[in-house]
């Protein structure tokens, strides 16, 4: 039976059966803050979900996208099609892009973004004349999107449980164990058979995991080892998140192929991709006959890239990637005063991400977001005992304090 008052919108990550009264209706953004139908302001401690780098409400991006909307709406990039802002986002991703001579592909999004560097890894390999090369090594956790290609790389189970066969060929590992990749390399064919290895630099909604110590290094000499390209799923981390525009440079690792999306535009409009390097390149290159039937009908659309290049030039400008560090020092620090041994673990993160790992046995993460969002402040659960934050790059000293200060108090009112 149908629930009453369900809206015709069909929700995200949420109860079909939902009913109106559960969803906060936002009508406006300044900075680090949003505001509801009611005129309630709160501080948006996850840069709405990973991406609003340079905060809301920023002229700079609004103007670009309306005078782009004035010249050119929409066109696709098939074939013989292109448009300058298309090639202007291209041109400047190249020149920060974690890779010499990289090309890129766009995407409307994150999801498809991952979908389209394990399709270029494989089909990379055959024309290569290495059709055997399909195995793709991902890790648990992490999280890499919800299509297909996906969610089959994503190791959260909950994820993909009852959406029937997922597509093949992919080998999930711990997040944390260099010799379980081996493993799984024997375990499938041998070196022979794998196309990538796929990973988050610092893994976002399956519970901010930064990596150990050479870690990444250590994934780079595997894929070299076993003849396979090293993907780094940059969706979150990229573009100043951890300091630098991509993680690759925070940690000194070199990747094949990256994905990208969020914090390209800060979400201001929908663009994703995926940076090209020439181990890749020169693949699909070097047949000048190849044609690559692969592609998505907004890959490249004109106002979303002229969105892109207004939101790079804004993280520029403004020397957001130095503010990372700071912030999430502040931000880590403020949770750390809430740890108790009992009620609240642990903290962890790095750059401008954190997450407070919350006992199983006492009120759950989503319970502590509920009575956050009552007071004034927005963070995301992960499960029942981690909260996550990642705040934008523009939030205030002042705001962050608030932020962890009610974090705690949100913690004790529902422990008492």
């Amino acid at each position: 039976m149908a629930a009453r008052n369900v809206p015709r919108f069909l929700h995200s990550f949420s109860k079909p059966t939902a009913t109106d009264d559960v969803f906060l209706r936002l009508v406006e953004g300044q900075g680090a803050t949003v505001v509801d139908n009611r005129g309630k302001r709160y501080i948006d401690a996850l840069a709405s979900l990973w991406y609003c780098q340079v905060g809301h409400g920023r002229a700079e991006i609004v103007d670009a996208i309306t005078a782009q909307a004035h010249r050119l709406q929409a066109f696709h990039t098939f074939e013989r099609f292109t448009n300058d802002p298309a090639d202007r986002l291209a041109n400047e991703l190249a020149a920060i892009a974690p890779m010499e001579d990289a090309r890129v592909f766009l995407t409307s999004g994150g999801s498809e973004a991952v979908d389209t560097a394990i399709k270029l890894a494989r089909v990379a390999h055959f024309v290569a004349g290495e059709p055997e090369r399909t195995l793709v090594i991902s890790r648990a956790p992490s999280y890499h999107g919800v299509t297909f290609g996906a969610v089959s790389a994503t190791g959260l189970p909950l994820n993909q449980l009852g959406f029937g066969p997922l597509v093949g060929g992919v080998a999930q590992v711990p997040h944390d164990d260099l010799d379980a990749i081996d493993a799984a390399v024997e375990a499938n064919g041998g070196p022979g058979t794998v196309a990538a290895i796929i990973a988050e630099p610092v893994i976002g909604a399956g519970g901010v995991l930064p990596p150990a110590p050479g870690y990444l290094q250590g994934l780079r000499e595997r894929a070299d080892r076993y003849g396979a390209f090293l993907i780094l799923d940059e969706v979150i981390c990229g573009f100043g998140r951890m300091g630098a525009w991509f993680a690759a440079v925070r940690y000194g690792v070199t990747p094949d192929l990256v994905t990208f999306a969020k914090g390209v535009t800060s979400g201001y409009q929908p663009v994703g991709g995926v940076l090209v390097g020439r181990a890749v390149r020169d693949r699909l290159e070097a047949d000048p006959d190849f044609l690559l039937r692969h592609g998505t009908t907004y890959s490249g659309h004109p106002i979303a890239c002229a969105a892109a290049v207004a939101n790079l030039r804004v993280i520029r400008d403004e020397r957001l990637a130095e503010r990372a560090d700071p912030i999430g020092d502040r931000l880590r620090a403020g949770l750390e005063k809430a740890v108790d041994g009992e009620r609240v673990l642990s903290v962890r993160g790095e750059g401008a991400m954190a997450a407070a790992r919350i006992d199983p046995e006492g009120p759950s993460a989503i319970a502590i977001r509920d009575e956050m969002l009552e007071r004034g402040v927005i963070a995301r659960p992960l499960g029942t005992d981690v909260m996550a934050f990642c705040p934008p790059l523009v939030i205030s000293d002042d705001q962050l304090d608030e932020v962890t200060g009610t974090f705690a108090d949100a913690v004790l009112a529902l422990s008492r």
